[in-house]
């Protein structure tokens, strides 16, 4: 356990990055009055999500691999933060929707059919706890091995 004590120390910073960033969302009014905003800005999480895992490669090759770290090493350790991650967003997703943010399902389900971009019953569906917690799951998963893909490219390496 003392092997992966970095990755779990940095899936807790991503989660605590990624609750950070729901709440500012919530503060600049994303998920209420400028909702109609949400799907385009939200996208900007990528530059601090990118940005933790670059610091949890980065530190895992200086402390655990003494500034030599190849690109499997870095591809592993940042799949093992996805995982962590993913088995983490849950709770997250639920910390997000229950506390930090409830009205959000309730407008974007609204603006999405006053928008016509849904009908009632698709919007409901879409918008909801459980659909937002399998999307999670994957989504962590899947864009966090891609991130990891990449980065590790970058911080693979001699001092």
């Amino acid at each position: 356990m003392k092997k992966l004590s970095l990755e779990f120390k940095w899936a807790i910073i991503f989660v605590a990055m990624s609750l950070i960033w729901m709440l500012l969302e919530k503060l600049a009014g994303l998920h209420s009055t400028h909702i109609d905003k949400h799907a385009t800005y939200t996208n900007f999480i990528a530059i601090p999500a990118i940005t933790v895992y670059v610091f949890a490669l980065l530190e895992k090759k200086n402390k655990f691999y003494h500034g030599s770290m190849t690109y499997l090493q870095g591809f592993v350790s940042g799949t093992i933060i996805s995982v962590i991650i993913a088995i983490l967003s849950p709770l997250t997703q639920i910390i997000t929707t229950e506390i930090i943010t409830p009205e959000f399902f309730p407008n974007a389900i609204n603006y999405s059919v006053s928008a016509g971009l849904m009908k009632q019953v698709e919007a409901e569906q879409y918008f909801s706890l459980e659909n937002y917690i399998k999307e999670g799951l994957i989504g962590a998963l899947l864009m966090g091995i891609i991130t990891t893909a990449i980065v590790a490219i970058f911080t693979r390496g001699k001092k």
